[in-house]
């Protein structure tokens, strides 16, 4: 039977049970920093959107960091496929980068491209993927893999201009 301590972990480590779907849970875990995107877009004013993007990353990565020795033992793996935190704070780096453009561009579009990155692991990505442990590792290739999906959306966004 699973503590409270741990059915709260689950809960937050799996962006409230999204990466616990048999199928894609980093895609769909990564729906809850495309949420809070659209979110922040519709509900905050404009000039704190990225204040507030911002803190929802930094937080996510906060959790992140909190969970993963969590998620590890829990899961009995070195980068679980139901902790999508990560993937939750990869995302988030699309509109942090990309503040200018049409909604739908950066939110579909970089989704998909994050997506993309990420399960490929372009150069720099595919480094950490292999060579760093832990936290960090598990973390940082998201964040590359965001990083690239940002660079092509930018490049996207300045086109249709």
């Amino acid at each position: 039977m699973k503590s409270f301590r741990d059915r709260i972990c689950l809960v937050v480590s799996s962006a409230f049970g999204l990466g616990l779907l048999p199928v894609a849970p980093g895609s769909f875990g990564a729906l809850l920093g495309v949420g809070m995107h659209l979110s922040i877009v519709r509900w905050v004013a404009s000039g704190w959107q990225s204040v507030t993007l911002l803190v929802c990353f930094m937080s996510i990565c906060i959790l992140h960091f909190c969970l993963t020795p969590w998620a590890q033992k829990y899961w009995k793996e070195s980068d679980p496929g139901h902790f999508v935190l990560d993937e939750v704070a990869g995302y988030l780096v699309v509109p942090l980068v990309v503040r200018d453009g049409r909604l739908w561009l950066i939110a579909g579009v970089g989704f998909l491209l994050f997506r993309v990155f990420d399960i490929i692991k372009l150069p720099g990505a595919r480094y950490i993927d292999r060579n760093w442990h832990g936290a960090w590792g598990v973390l940082l290739d998201d964040i590359v893999s965001g990083l690239y999906a940002a660079a092509l959306v930018w490049g996207l966004v300045l086109w249709n201009t």
